[in-house]
């Protein structure tokens, strides 16, 4: 079976519609398929040959590049001066020409080779055209279906591109099944062997900003930003919000009227990963007492030098403050940028009663000492009455 060049200048504009490429892009790859097949049926593999197709008359020229000889001792790759002069009078020896032939078809063989060629060119254009428009979309949100769930594996298809979704960048908890849609942060752009293959996830603190974007145009203005986030996917995330305009209030933006902008968010990440949203704050006490939120802290002692922070809490507050498993400090560490060590208040006892200092009995309230006579009677008469009382029974 001969292949026509009619026949695939016809086929241009359907490749192209098909693959939904831009017609000279399959123009480019059949012209080269062309010359493959060229070589293929009449010359030699080491030629340097280029096609051209003429979409309009329907014509196929080939251009074989030979350089100029005195002696030709080659006649796919030379051609002597005086035939090269035909071409070109002013060409010399050691330079080359070209020498245009025209085609109206080719053997199967060719056919077979012009067929394989046309096919890989068209992957490799068709990759080149996803790499561009994906890689425009970079560091964005994009939407997904998952096509297939491989062990901790998760692969989608985003718009004629492959998507994969390892395990570090699902969300904890999360489960997915084939044809479930999903919202994804495309997070690199890799070349595969069967195309291009894209990077997604949806347990990275950027979906949570993206998202946000999404729901709060003021981010757009400029009146608000986020200035960091820290995550734990499924479970929870602090966000420190600033306004750049006197008089709004960041945090009550990024809520919405009846919690609706935070809630869509959630709904889209998880209604079980809890968010709280806190004011940013330049002087890093007071920006370390906001990501504890919701404990009330007493104190905080910076130690820039070593990015460490000592919080004091009251003692019914640090169950609150470290969180379940740690999580509120370690949450409010990653938001900060300090490491921090949570302690309780000890509450200040009262003074332990001090043991009663013994009486000194002054001379003002001592009993008064008797007169050394007034002491002597009261000796006899004391001798005298014990001296009665022994004598009785001897007289009895």
């Amino acid at each position: 079976m001969e292949l026509e060049t009619k026949q695939l200048i016809m086929a241009v504009k359907a490749i192209a519609e098909e693959k939904n490429l831009p017609e000279d892009v399959v123009q480019e790859a059949v012209e080269q398929a062309l010359a493959a097949a060229w070589r293929r049926d009449y010359g030699d593999r080491e030629q340097e040959v280029r096609s051209q197709i003429n979409v309009n008359t329907g014509s196929v020229k080939v251009f074989i590049t030979k350089e100029v000889v005195d002696e030709v001792e080659n006649d796919f790759l030379q051609i002597s001066l005086s035939d090269a002069k035909k071409i070109n009078k002013d060409t010399k020896v050691g330079e080359t020409v070209e020498i245009e032939k025209e085609v109206e078809s080719f053997g199967r063989v060719a056919a077979q080779t012009a067929k394989q060629v046309i096919l890989q060119r068209l992957r490799e254009a068709e990759r080149e055209i996803v790499m561009a428009e994906f890689e425009d979309k970079i560091n964005t949100v994009i939407n997904g279906v998952v096509t297939r769930v491989e062990g901790r594996v998760i692969r989608l298809e985003l718009n004629k591109a492959q998507g994969i979704m390892p395990l570090s960048e699902q969300i904890q908890g999360e489960r997915y099944f084939p044809g479930q849609r999903l919202k994804v942060y495309l997070k690199d752009v890799e070349r595969g062997y069967k195309g291009a293959q894209l990077v997604v996830s949806r347990g990275c603190p950027e979906l949570v900003e993206q998202l946000f974007k999404a729901e709060v145009p003021e981010m757009e203005s400029g009146a608000v930003e986020i200035k960091g986030i820290a995550r734990e996917a499924g479970v929870r995330s602090k966000i420190a919000v600033a306004s750049t305009v006197q008089g709004v209030d960041p945090v009550g933006t990024f809520v919405g009227g009846h919690g609706t902008r935070v809630q869509a968010v959630m709904s889209e990440v998880g209604d079980q990963e809890k968010i709280d949203i806190v004011v940013w704050d330049a002087n890093p006490e007071t920006y370390i007492t906001n990501a504890l939120s919701p404990t009330n802290v007493t104190k905080v002692v910076i130690d820039s030098a070593t990015q460490k922070a000592k919080v004091i809490v009251p003692e019914d507050q640090l169950s609150v403050a470290i969180g379940k498993s740690g999580q509120n400090v370690r949450l409010a560490s990653k938001l900060t940028g300090f490491e921090i060590d949570i302690e309780s208040a000890v509450a200040k006892s009262e003074p332990a009663p001090q043991a009663e200092a013994p009486k000194v009995v002054g001379a003002a309230n001592a009993p008064k000492l008797k007169k050394k006579s007034d002491l002597e009677s009261s000796l006899l008469e004391a001798i005298e009455e014990h001296g009665e009382e022994s004598s009785e029974p001897n007289s009895k």
